[in-house]
């Protein structure tokens, strides 16, 4: 492992960068490098170390600018490690580029097999081994939290203490259990937002028929359609996402009826995955356990009448759909693999309920009830499969709570797991 280390305000800062083999399993040669950065405030520099997982899939771990909120209130008793999770940040990302390197659509799916949880899990006990810990604590949000299930599932003796926020996954639910729960759960979301903003819904409504009629092109040239623009609800899961939104549906078209630039140029910093390419491609996969997804959020979407803007206008949410790798030009490369990645049967099962259920790791994970990302009956019956597991169970927060209340939480969470 290489390492570099330099000052930021009271803190080493210490970059580790470590080869891991691409396939743990060992079938598929090759390497990667992955990337996790620690924090060590002075006077903590014997402390235990807690290595945090980021939410996604596909986004790098946290870039601070200033040390606060739950970072700071972890500093207090951890050295941090923010790990960019494989693919992302300076994990070896993945993109359109790199992953055109790799070959064709079936060599890209086959490589992208390698990116899920139990693959990030696996570099993390590595990585532990190499900084030379016996054990460590690990916080997960959203995603995070679907990892360390895997963590608790395939490598418990790595771990100390676990705290999840957000991201207690089904253990035994489908892509389509999933989608289910989380398009009730979004057609909630756009009744209150409605309800609080009602000039939004003919806002919202003009946009969609006007670019049903009209071509407008974003920023990077591409056009923008109906359905993409219902996308940008994905913001209605997260605490500042209502006003966030509302401000984006501000006074949207020019006197003479086109869409204005600068609104244009909100909706193309909402929709491209050019930051983030991994999220969409292997977002379905995540739910994956020896059946296909077969996009499932497309297939479920028909379910429910209140998302088909035919019959009136609302926002979707947290959906990938297999056109969108038609009208994102970060995503158009990557169609086949996408297509190919969402027809296996063959992902290996991510969590295993009978180590769970002997579990001895002490577990407190923060529960929402009104989470539009994550299903809360899922979420309460994996707290119940947990051996010892321990919930904060609220409504006080939606998805982003540990961005928007991290000391409060942390606070819970320490507390819980070690009462």
């Amino acid at each position: 492992m290489h390492t570099e280390s330099h000052r930021v305000d009271g803190h080493d800062v210490h970059e580790h960068v470590l080869t891991v083999p691409l396939d743990h399993r060992g079938s598929d040669p090759g390497s990667i490098e992955v990337f996790a950065r620690e924090y060590v405030r002075d006077g903590q520099r014997d402390a235990p170390r807690l290595v945090f997982f980021q939410g996604g899939p596909g986004n790098p771990a946290n870039r601070p600018e200033v040390v606060g909120g739950w970072l700071e209130r972890a500093l207090e008793e951890f050295r941090v490690v923010l790990l960019d999770q494989r693919g992302t940040g300076r994990s070896t990302p993945l993109d359109r580029q790199s992953l055109a390197e790799v070959g064709s659509s079936a060599d890209q799916a086959r490589y992208l097999r390698h990116f899920r949880a139990d693959s990030i899990v696996a570099d993390a006990e590595l990585l532990r081994l190499a900084l030379g810990d016996d054990t460590w604590a690990a916080l997960g949000q959203s995603y995070g939290g679907f990892c360390l299930t895997t963590y608790l599932s395939q490598a418990p003796q790595g771990l100390r203490e676990v705290f999840i926020t957000a991201g207690l996954p089904g253990i035994a639910t489908t892509a389509d259990d999933v989608y289910r729960a989380t398009y009730a759960q979004t057609a909630v979301r756009n009744a209150e937002f409605f309800a609080r903003y009602p000039r939004d819904l003919g806002v919202a409504q003009a946009v969609a028929d006007h670019l049903e009629q009209q071509e407008e092109l974003l920023p990077s040239g591409e056009r923008l359609s109906a359905r993409r623009f219902a996308t940008i609800g994905i913001a209605l899961g997260q605490v500042s996402g209502f006003d966030a939104l509302h401000f984006a549906l501000e006074d949207p078209f020019t006197r003479s009826g086109r869409l204005r630039e600068r609104f244009l140029l909100e909706m193309g910093r909402r929709l491209s995955f050019a930051a983030h390419p991994l999220y969409a491609v292997v977002h379905e996969s995540i739910y994956a356990q020896g059946a296909a997804t077969n996009w499932a959020a497309q297939r479920v979407r028909a379910e429910f009448p209140r998302f088909d803007l035919s019959s009136g206008f609302a926002f979707t949410g947290e959906h990938v759909y297999p056109w969108q790798f038609e009208e994102d030009p970060a995503l158009v490369p990557l169609r086949g693999a996408a297509d190919l990645l969402a027809a296996d049967a063959d992902l290996p099962p991510l969590y295993d309920a009978d180590v769970l259920a002997g579990n001895t790791v002490p577990v407190a994970a923060a529960v929402y009830v009104d989470d539009m990302f994550v299903p809360y009956a899922s979420s309460r019956a994996t707290a119940a499969a947990i051996r010892g597991a321990r919930t904060f169970v609220t409504n006080e927060y939606q998805h982003d709570g540990l961005r928007m209340d991290g000391r409060r939480l942390l606070d819970v969470l320490f507390g819980l797991a070690r009462r």
